[in-house]
């Protein structure tokens, strides 16, 4: 049997496929603001928010500069100014409402949640993960839902995992894994915070950082060979 009993779960490009998400929640905020977007536009705008993000990680900008800015940025270079904050308030609306699953998410959950405490941990917007979450029929899977916006911290930040941990009745770090899809976030941040890692490698690309997991799938239905139950026929 294995060891685990807590699962810690991030959810973008973990449970939910962010990149149809998201490429859904744009096309409908440049619709909205008669924005004619090119994929030159997109493509930059997905650089600066990514870059963005890794210094959020860092904790080297707050995630209401990351929320707010990230539009204007891009757009600028376009000729395009815009409202940064407005913007973003029109992306976060169209964004709840996108909640495609990445392959497997729902039935290797629903699975999970018979012989595990699952638990997500996110860096994102409480309202708007929550809904996501709730959408897809996720939400009653998971025993507690713990976004960065609602904790104060984000990952990979130790304060995030202490204030997990704390509210998780019973935890024990020797029986608990996080799975998720950043090596910077989820992994260093499961790492910093002494549990086991999953490296969700759902884009298959190799990892030159010297972040190392503990262990790697390529897709959800790998864990459960990891943790050594029984495949589902589903």
């Amino acid at each position: 049997m294995t060891k685990y009993e807590t699962l810690l779960f991030d959810v973008d490009d973990t449970l939910l496929d962010f990149n149809v998400a998201e490429n859904a929640a744009l096309a409908q905020v440049f619709q909205q603001e008669n924005i004619a977007a090119t994929p030159a536009m997109i493509a930059r705008y997905k650089e600066i928010n990514d870059s963005m993000w890794r210094a959020f990680e860092r904790g080297e900008i707050t995630k209401n500069t990351l929320h707010n800015t990230r539009f204007a940025v891009a757009l600028k270079e376009f000729g395009f100014e815009v409202d940064g904050a407005y913007v973003e308030t029109v992306f976060q609306k169209y964004l709840q409402q996108a909640h495609p699953y990445v392959e497997g998410a729902y039935e290797v959950i629903a699975h999970l949640a018979e012989h595990y405490d699952l638990y997500v941990v996110s860096n994102g917007v409480t309202i708007t993960q929550n809904k996501r979450l709730t959408d897809a029929k996720l939400a009653p899977y998971f025993k507690g839902i713990f976004v960065s916006e609602q904790t104060g911290y984000q990952k990979p930040m130790p304060a995030f995992f202490d204030y997990v941990f704390e509210r998780i009745e019973r935890f024990q770090k020797d029986k608990a894994l996080i799975i998720g899809d950043s090596l910077t976030s989820d992994i260093k941040g499961g790492l910093q915070a002494g549990i086991d890692t999953c490296w969700f490698n759902i884009h298959n690309i190799e990892n030159t950082s010297t972040i190392t997991p503990h262990y790697e799938i390529t897709a959800l239905h790998e864990l459960h060979g990891l943790l050594s139950h029984k495949v589902p026929q589903y």
